[in-house]
Order: C-alpha cells, then sequence, then structure tokens
C-alpha cells in the first residue's frame, strides 16, 4: 500500500461482532493499534478456549506499526497481548490499573522483559509517530476505562473505548460534560464509538443506585449465607460489596482467583483503600449464616469458576435451603445455557436466586441511547464510525447518530479499511481478516483442517477401519473396525458384523490396476463404511482406514 497522505480506520475485530476488539488507525502510511483484545470460544470451536483475531494485515507492516494503546484492562481488549505482543515488537501504553494487570500476564507469560510496557497517567498526551494520544477518562465496569483522544495531521478522533455516563461512578473520575464539550470545540473529525447497548431506550443506570440496591438486597436476608457473583474486574462493585458487608454486619470472603487479584492489583493502584479485611475459607464456613457475605467468580456459568462448584457441592462454601445468590452481573450472549444449568442447580438444592430482573442489583457499563446523544452534542463529530457491536447494534447507532444531526456515519465491519480524510468517510478496499484459535499451546486458523476436523468428530463421531492387503490386492485378513461416539450400544455388535462384510465386499469390487492402488483401495473401503455408519446412525461418520501391505 503506497504512503498516501491519508488517515484510515481498520478494524481487525470488534465491528460485527461484541469481543476481540483490535483497531487500526493509520496516518500517513503509519499506523497505531488500539487495544489487542480475544474472545472465548463457544461450542462452534470444541476442545478450543480463546479466539483472536487475524494480525496478517499489520503483521506485514510491523516496520510501519508505532505502538499499541490500551483503553481499559477487560479481556476483550487486552486478553490477545501475552500472545501476540511479542512478535509485534512495538511499546504498549496503559494506565496505571490496566499496565498492572497486563504486567501480570506478560509475567504469566515469561516475556515481561520482551515487551515494552509504558505506563501513561491520565490526562498525559504522548506522541506515536504522526499520532498524539490522550486518555480521556470515563466511566465503565473496570477501573480506568478510557477513551482516546488521538490527535492527527488530518484531524481528531475521539475514540471512545468502552464507556457509559454515570453520576456516580464509585471508582475514579470520569471526563464532565464540560470537560468533554470543550475537546468537541477544538474540533473532531471522527468519533469512533460503542455501539454495544444503542437498542436500550434508557440511560445505563448507576453503580450509586446498585449500591443501594445491593444493600436492600442483602439486608433482607436475615439469617441466610449470601453469595454475590459478579465480574471480578469491576473493581466500583467491589467497592460497593465491601460497604454492602460492612454496613450489614457481615464478614467478607473471595472465592475465585481471579477476584482475589484484581483485589490486589486494585489496592496496589489507590483503589479500595478501606476494603474490610477478608476472612479465610475455611474461618468463614465456621461463621453463622447471617454473618457472611461471599463473593464468587462464574456468573456466566463458567464450569470450572468457584459459582458452579459452589453448586454442586465441590466447593468449601456450602449452601443450604434458604441461602440466597445474587447475580450482580448481566447475562452476555450465548452464556444463556450455561448460567441456567447453574441456577436450576442452585435451586434444586433449595437456594434462593435474585437477579437484576428482580432487584436494582446490576447496571450494565455501556452507553444506553440517551447517554448516546449526549455524546454526539457534547463531541460534535464530522463523522460518526461505531464499532463494538454486531451490524444490527453498528447499523442502529449509524442511524442514530444521523437522526441526532452528525454530519456524516459509516457502516463498517472487520476488514474494511476506511478513509476518515481527505474526502471521507469512504471504503477504499476490504482486507482480508479471520480468527485463530488457541488448541493447546498452538495458535491456529479457526478455519484450519485441525479445527475443522474435530467440530466433524463432535458432530459425527469416528469409525476406524483397519486392514491388511496383499501386494495382489488380496485381503490378508479380516477387516477390524472400531468407533467413537457412534450412539449405537446395543446395535454396535451388528453394525461392525455389517461394516466388516462392506468394507472386505469394496476391497473385493476393485478391479484392475485398482486393486493394486493403495489410496483406491483406502477411499473404497472409506466410502463403504461411511455409508454404513450413514444407514445405522442417520450421521456422516468421520472415516480414518489404516491399511497394511502384507
Amino acid at each position: 500500500m503506497k504512503s498516501a497522505k491519508e488517515l484510515l480506520f481498520l478494524a481487525l475485530g470488534g465491528s460485527g461482532e461484541i469481543g476481540m476488539n483490535v483497531n487500526l488507525y493509520g496516518c500517513d502510511g503509519k499506523w497505531l493499534m488500539v487495544d489487542l483484545g480475544m474472545t472465548f470460544a463457544d461450542p462452534y470451536y470444541p476442545g478450543i478456549d480463546l479466539v483472536f483475531a487475524d494480525l496478517d494485515f499489520i503483521e506485514r507492516r510491523l516496520d510501519d506499526l508505532v505502538g499499541i494503546v490500551l483503553t481499559h484492562a477487560h479481556e476483550d481488549h487486552i486478553g490477545a497481548v501475552p500472545y501476540f505482543a511479542q512478535d509485534l515488537g512495538v511499546p504498549l501504553y496503559a494506565t496505571p490499573f490496566t499496565a498492572k494487570l497486563v504486567h501480570e500476564k506478560l509475567v504469566e507469560a515469561g516475556i515481561e522483559d520482551e515487551v515494552e510496557l509504558n505506563v501513561i497517567d491520565h490526562l498525559e498526551r504522548f506522541k506515536l509517530g504522526p499520532f498524539g494520544v490522550r486518555y480521556v477518562p470515563l466511566a465503565h465496569s473496570i477501573a480506568e476505562g478510557n477513551a482516546l483522544l488521538i490527535d492527527t495531521p488530518h484531524g481528531k478522533i475521539f475514540h471512545t473505548g468502552d464507556w457509559k455516563l454515570d453520576d456516580e461512578p464509585r471508582i475514579g473520575t470520569p471526563a464532565t460534560e464540560e470537560e468533554l464539550t470543550a475537546i468537541g470545540d477544538e474540533g473532531v473529525l471522527a468519533l469512533v464509538c460503542d455501539s454495544t447497548n444503542v437498542f436500550n431506550p434508557k440511560p445505563s443506570g448507576s453503580e450509586g443506585e446498585v449500591r443501594a440496591g445491593l444493600l436492600e438486597a442483602v439486608g433482607a436476608q436475615k439469617g441466610r449465607r449470601v453469595v454475590v457473583t459478579t465480574f471480578a474486574s469491576n473493581v466500583a462493585r467491589l467497592q460497593t460489596l465491601g460497604e454492602v458487608a460492612e454496613a450489614t454486619n457481615r464478614k467478607l470472603c473471595v472465592a475465585g482467583r481471579s477476584l482475589d487479584r484484581i483485589i490486589r492489583v486494585a489496592k496496589s493502584c489507590g483503589y479500595l483503600e478501606n476494603f474490610p479485611e477478608l476472612v479465610h475459607m475455611d474461618d468463614a464456613m465456621d461463621l453463622p449464616r447471617g454473618e457472611l457475605l461471599v463473593l464468587a467468580t462464574g456468573g456466566q456459568g463458567e464450569p470450572r469458576a468457584a459459582l458452579a462448584r459452589i453448586a454442586g457441592d465441590q466447593h468449601p462454601v456450602r449452601l443450604e435451603k434458604g441461602d440466597v445468590v445474587l447475580f450482580s452481573s448481566r447475562q452476555i450472549p450465548g452464556n444463556e445455557l450455561a448460567i441456567g444449568r447453574i441456577q436450576n442447580a442452585l435451586v434444586e438444592k433449595g437456594v434462593r436466586i435474585v437477579t437484576d430482573k428482580q432487584s436494582m442489583i446490576h447496571v450494565s457499563g455501556h452507553p444506553g441511547r440517551p447517554e448516546l446523544v449526549a455524546l454526539y452534542d457534547w463531541i460534535r463529530p464530522e463523522i460518526l464510525v461505531p464499532v463494538h457491536g454486531e451490524i444490527r447494534h453498528m447499523a442502529e447507532q449509524a442511524q442514530l447518530g444521523l437522526d441526532e444531526g452528525v454530519p456524516k456515519a459509516i457502516l463498517q465491519k472487520n476488514g474494511d479499511l476506511i478513509r476518515l480524510a481527505p474526502d471521507g468517510p469512504k471504503k477504499i478496499s476490504e482486507e482480508r481478516t479471520g480468527r485463530l484459535v488457541l488448541d493447546g499451546d498452538i495458535i491456529a486458523p479457526a478455519d484450519g483442517e485441525g479445527v475443522v476436523a474435530r467440530r466433524k468428530l463432535s458432530q459425527n463421531g469416528l469409525i476406524t477401519a483397519a486392514l491388511a492387503v496383499r501386494r495382489d490386492g488380496v485381503l490378508a485378513s479380516e477387516v477390524e473396525i472400531a468407533s467413537i461416539g457412534i450412539p449405537l450400544d446395543e446395535d454396535m455388535e451388528a453394525f461392525v458384523a455389517e461394516a466388516k462384510v462392506e468394507a472386505a465386499e469394496a476391497v473385493r469390487g476393485l478391479k484392475g490396476d485398482r486393486k493394486r492402488d493403495r489410496v483406491a483401495v483406502a477411499e473404497a473401503v472409506r466410502l463403504a463404511v461411511r455409508r454404513t455408519g450413514q444407514r445405522w446412525s442417520g450421521k456422516k461418520p468421520v472415516v480414518q482406514v489404516l491399511l497394511r501391505e502384507s
């Protein structure tokens, strides 16, 4: 690509989907990356835990990449850092809380000395090639959520990151209406904006309201053990729960390593200063039921997290009939079944479930329509670029912006290279994007042979046919059949007998040179066994043929 005098935007992840945020800004031939996130795999990727954006576009331009700026510490914005930062070979920039969590990831990966991590104070302006960057603090469901004000020779970009408006944020000091209006007064070319909650007609709500709701919900549970599950990274919610524990005369206990880590890092950054002293798990179980509040991970249904183990009686925290679990978190789309399984297990034990549908115990970290409209009025961009959402979310925000007086809006998705200036916005090309998966210790293409084969195996099962043939193509022994994941049970013996016969007949049916062609023999056996498997099971099993010459 020629180094034209232009300002470009390219999403490699997070546009057309929620999660896995990776955004690139190009200015006069140089590139700035904003966030390097991941997403968790769904059942479409059996055996896979993490999914990443394919960085091929920028990997072919590493000499022109000037740095990676991280907006905040949620996994969908920093989760890919330990897997790619060393190879990308450029400095990282983050505010203190995010930087400490990223540093821990680098230490766990053993690359803390190989990756340059710069800690930036709020409001400090720093220069990366043609980009001037300043953090602008905004409220979100984590400490130190930030927008970025990016200054370029072609104009300013206000990149929101994940955000909301909150008059009582509990943690941090978000930019005020006056401060955001002052940014708009400077002139903003493009607003690149979170679309997650665009369909919400109401404001997202305040952490201050959640404090009152949790205080009421916990205070009502006299004599009962209470477990609250929330996102571990929500430091403001942890602050609130610490206050609720003290106000209701309950000791506080934490169940989940991620909660331990967040509390430790938050305290090191000056947050949670008056957080109550935690009670050890063993001591907690000796307390009267009405004198304990447990904070637990696993509100999204994670099978190995604390709440799932509590529900399955596989955790030191024990719940009995009449105890209460408060879900102080939203259901992330795709997790409904997993969450439902845990809730059903708890209810079966006689435990009462309380969610944000019943009580004011959670608010979103993303802006509803009134907040989006307010930001448009304050920032007054020439161009609106919706990101961080599925296509339907981004299309809705683009229309909302136009309806509210933003002069231009563009709907883009991962891979759409957008020229913002001059004469923007305009899609000028469609670049290759895709997904990578972490499979054990291997990062592989999501559509690679191994992942596709595993998906087929998970859906259809495996049949192995082993046989020996002489050089003249005649069977030297009986065909052996074994299977995994074929749901025949009591019919298995009859199926195996028939599959053996069909495989042998397929070999005998080959004529001429094909009888002595190992590939032809193996394929004939594969097709015969597959047809038999399909007749018996109604599925198309994967068939593996092991052929030996005798």
